[in-house]
């Protein structure tokens, strides 16, 4: 069989060889060994040339685009096809012993003092300012601004003090870890700042954005799975056989600690609060941050945040401990964990957490418009559902209260903050759609951009439609995207439709969140 594969491989790359390429029918033989030891079955050769086909691994290895070790060569990304990926049926290749579910680690409030001593000379201690929202809220919100970290989160605290806490043979090896975002950006920063070898390995959805900087801050890129569960997966088998540690980025008990040290400069920054209101995906922030105030200031109110599309932490707690759920897209895409971590919970429930609510994607949305426009921040979904459970309603027990909102990440996409904030818009009562039909006659048109203008209403786009009409031939369907003040202003805008014309059909959202589509008009 191995013949059979060789003979094969060597035919392709000396068909298909670039004359730059620097490997040689060496390295084809040595990967031809490693798909034979991966096969599941003894296999022909003309079986196993199909397979080679179908995943198109031949060819890239021909063209020097991968190596023996089965990597991308391009831009410094490495990926390992699926074509070979290898079958692994020891259990143990998949267990952590970080993250033990059956026996979680309560992280002490020992361990987030020190780690705030070692990685003070590392991570910014973040301000913690007054914000302009408060009157609105009716409360006195503070935003600790910690997506003003180097890599824009609060992982770095985690990531840094996990690094520190290495062995100094574990350093040499290096470590080894899963992430879409946030942790793999912290990871490759202050591995390289540390000197320690970081290897991330990301799914292919990925930002490319987000790629690039890892590879920028001088980690091991590794794009492998269609999801964050299955770049995890590698991970855990690849740290099984190079001798790196795999860090979980929400449930390792330094990453925990690491970032519980934000809730220590919340203290020192805002002594008299009352209440910090957090986000929770994987748990380790709220777990760590309410193990640190709850130290020292137990009267203060732990509350935790997560969006509706999933909802982890609400399951955990319903069951005792944590269990799965269904991930869906979300606007608070870094809060996506469909279980929350064994050791983040645990630590959590010990500490103890006074209120966790799950919030509607539109108020996350809101939240991000308003930081943008009142607090000149871009911060990405997941950093602002704290300030979207305030805005939604949903915590009147913070009414004339001193509340900490963490602002914990600002790495959003360019092209998802655009239409985060059109849908702000939308949901805060100032960008509508209708639909309006009105006479082709000359000036039918001009006649309702004169109406709108005439009553402050902006617009923003418009387009008229005669094939698909079903009424006479004389008129003309029009669809408009316009801009309102607010909703006081949105509802006089319904009136004036209605009493001016006598079909039109509005799609907007209610003050409650609520998406509405209404018809309106004379009859």
């Amino acid at each position: 069989m191995e013949d059979g594969i060789t003979n094969y491989m060597s035919h392709v790359y000396s068909s298909t060889k670039d004359h730059t390429s620097p490997y040689s029918i060496v390295d084809v033989k040595l990967a031809s060994k490693r798909v034979n030891k991966n096969s599941h079955l003894e296999k022909n050769s003309e079986e196993m040339e199909s397979d080679a086909k179908n995943s198109q691994f031949v060819g890239k290895l021909a063209n020097g685009e991968i190596d023996g070790n089965l990597k991308m060569k391009n831009g410094g990304v490495n990926h390992e096809e699926n074509g070979v990926k290898p079958q692994e049926t020891d259990p143990d290749i998949f267990f952590d012993p970080a993250c033990d579910p059956e026996n979680p680690k309560v992280v002490k409030y020992e361990d987030v003092a020190a780690a705030a001593y070692k990685i003070k000379s590392g991570v910014i201690n973040t301000p913690c300012m007054p914000s302009h929202i408060s009157e609105s809220t009716g409360m006195q919100v503070y935003f600790k601004k910690d997506f003003l970290q180097y890599t824009g989160s609060f992982k770095e605290r985690g990531a840094r003090y996990t690094l520190l806490s290495l062995s100094e043979e574990q350093k040499q090896v290096g470590v080894i870890a899963a992430s879409a975002g946030n942790h793999a950006l912290a990871l490759s920063y202050h591995g390289k700042q540390l000197g320690i070898p970081v290897t991330v390995v990301m799914p292919t959805i990925a930002p490319i954005m987000k790629v690039h900087l890892c590879k920028q801050y001088g980690a091991d890129i590794v794009i492998y799975g269609s999801d964050i569960g299955e770049s995890k997966e590698f991970a855990m088998r690849k740290s099984k056989k190079s001798g790196q540690l795999y860090i979980n980025g929400y449930d390792h008990p330094s990453i925990i600690a690491g970032q519980g040290t934000m809730g220590l400069e919340i203290i020192e920054q805002v002594p008299d609060l009352d209440a910090v209101v957090v986000p929770i995906g994987g748990g380790g922030l709220i777990a760590g941050v309410a193990l640190a105030i709850k130290s020292l200031k137990p009267h203060v109110m732990i509350i935790g945040v997560e969006s509706e599309k999933c909802a982890s932490f609400t399951a955990a707690k319903k069951h005792g401990k944590p269990v799965s759920v269904r991930a869906e897209s979300t606007l608070a895409d870094g809060l996506a964990v469909p279980k929350v971590g064994v050791n983040a919970f645990a630590t959590a429930m010990a500490s103890g957490i006074d209120i966790v609510e799950v919030v509607k994607e539109e108020f996350i949305a809101i939240a991000i418009l308003r930081l943008v426009e009142l607090e000149k921040a871009v911060v990405e979904g997941a950093g602002a559902i704290g300030l979207a459970a305030i805005l939604a309603g949903t915590l009147p027990e913070l009414k004339g209260k001193k509340v900490v909102v963490p602002l914990c990440g600002g790495n959003i996409d360019t092209t998802v903050l655009g239409r985060c904030l059109e849908r702000g818009l939308a949901v805060d009562g100032r960008l509508a759609k209708f639909t309006v039909t009105v006479s082709d006659r000359p000036g039918g048109i001009a006649d309702l951009t004169k109406l709108l203008s005439s009553h402050g209403v902006s617009v923003k786009d418009i387009i008229h439609e005669r094939t698909w009409l079903k009424s006479d031939v004389y008129s003309v369907e029009v669809k408009v995207l316009c801009e309102t003040r607010d909703f006081a202003h949105l509802q006089t805008l319904k009136q004036l439709m209605e009493e001016n014309y006598s079909s039109v059909f509005f799609r907007c959202y209610d003050e409650h969140g609520n998406s509405t589509f209404q018809k309106l008009g004379q009859n």
